[in-house]
């Protein structure tokens, strides 16, 4: 076991409060290598400081803890003198033989380690890792990337955190070029969206770390637990099409672009799944649609209405089961974003203001579906949810909607009359 080392001026919260505030931290030595500081602030709990020597006269810094000054210590965030001296020592041996059992790599794990690790994860068994790959790049490596797991803080995470959901959404920016941003939105709408984006980042970094935590690769998870995501910042009312929008806009696109648009509107798959569909995939006795594999790498059956079946026995009759269901004018498959400009220049001829988006459709669909009378878990099924809480976020004011308008139709009726109106004396 490591020897104690003792320091009057350091191991009590007292002796603590009698040092003068300074950004220089208060060392001391604790083997060859490695000191123990403490940074004593104008206000507040002071921080731990583990100091490593590193060779040719450099040493690496990090925060190891907040003091015991007010709060009483847990050993994990909150440590006394002697938990910060362990705590100091353990991410020594980290780093001196610190070899990732998982992954072989030598020396400690670093947020970019358990990023990509993560992202391989995703593309070996879902389909979002591309989305998650473009996010982690912007948002999460260039600021915690070089960042020790063990040395991640809560107060460092919900900083970064923070600091996501007050930058301006992001604008196209040409590759190499200096990053473009849009007009900040300080409307309650705009923080809301940018609240949103923040949580789904910090998602992305929890996931991973997580996975991390889960495979034995750092001990503890409670940096990263603590941090908290916005609240009640989700349930925005997605934009539906009416049914007579929804007319208009399919028969103000290209032929091509047509069935696609249809499809959608019947089903509520996503343009992805769509632009994967083969022939053989509708089962015409079933009369459903196999989407095999999904953004969440779960398959499901879509069950379709009769104006559906005869829309995909129209789009697969007499052709080869392993064609693609639908295709572009010349032939060749919907790509990644193909779908934008057709549906633009769609909505401008239907006059549809503000024009929707492709993924509008899929709004569309499960909200009519809804206001029609079906129930939630259903409309999540068919969406590939895995519960309804997607969809009661979404859709439930619709649902609660259609549930007050049937008991206004449907509840007993007694034929009471009013009584006449009663003046109170005074």
């Amino acid at each position: 076991m490591a020897r104690t080392i003792k320091d009057a001026s350091l191991e009590s919260r007292t002796a603590r409060s009698r040092l003068r505030a300074r950004g220089k931290p208060y060392y001391r030595s604790l083997e060859e290598g490695l000191h123990l500081g403490y940074r004593k602030p104008l206000s507040g709990a002071g921080k731990w400081i583990a100091r490593h020597y590193v060779g040719d006269q450099a040493y690496q810094v990090e925060v190891i803890g907040v003091a015991d000054d007010y709060s009483d210590a847990d050993g994990i965030a909150v440590l006394a003198y002697w938990q910060a001296q362990a705590k100091a020592r353990e991410r020594m041996v980290a780093r001196a033989h610190g070899t990732d059992g998982a992954t072989g790599k030598t020396g400690p794990l670093t947020v970019r380690d358990a990023i990509e690790a993560y992202l391989e994860f995703l593309d070996a068994h879902r389909k979002t890792g591309s989305e998650a790959r473009t996010r982690a790049k912007a948002f999460i490596l260039p600021h915690l990337g070089d960042t020790e797991v063990q040395a991640l803080t809560t107060e460092q995470i919900r900083k970064w955190h923070m600091g996501l959901a007050k930058t301006p959404a992001r604008a196209r920016t040409r590759a190499g070029g200096k990053q473009q941003y849009r007009p900040r939105d300080n409307s309650p709408d705009g923080i809301r969206r940018r609240q949103v984006t923040a949580n789904r980042i910090l998602m992305i970094l929890k996931t991973a770390l997580n996975r991390a935590w889960r495979d034995g690769r750092t001990p503890s998870d409670a940096p990263w637990r603590r941090v908290e995501p916005f609240k009640a910042v989700t349930a925005a009312r997605a934009r539906y099409l009416t049914t007579e929008e929804a007319r208009r806009l399919v028969n103000a696109c290209d032929a091509a672009f047509r069935p696609l648009v249809q499809a959608a509107l019947a089903t509520g798959c996503r343009y992805s799944e769509l632009t994967r569909l083969q022939v053989g995939d509708f089962n015409a006795d079933a009369g459903t649609v196999h989407i095999r594999l999904s953004k969440t790498g779960k398959d499901r059956h879509v069950v379709l209405n009769e104006e559906g079946r005869a829309l995909f026995e129209a789009l697969t009759i007499g052709r080869p089961k392993t064609d693609l269901l639908i295709v572009k004018a010349d032939g060749m498959p919907w790509g990644e974003s193909n779908q934008a400009d057709p549906m633009a220049k769609a909505c401008e001829r239907a006059r549809i203001e503000p024009p929707a988006s492709f993924h509008c459709l899929r709004h569309t669909y499960a909200s009519l579906a809804i206001m029609s009378g079906m129930p939630l878990v259903v409309v999540a099924k068919s969406l590939g949810h895995a519960s309804t809480k997607m969809a009661e976020a979404h859709y439930g004011h619709l649902s609660s909607n259609y549930i007050t308008d049937a008991v206004r139709q449907h509840a007993p009726k007694f034929g009471f009359k009013p009584s006449k109106a009663v003046v109170p004396i005074r």
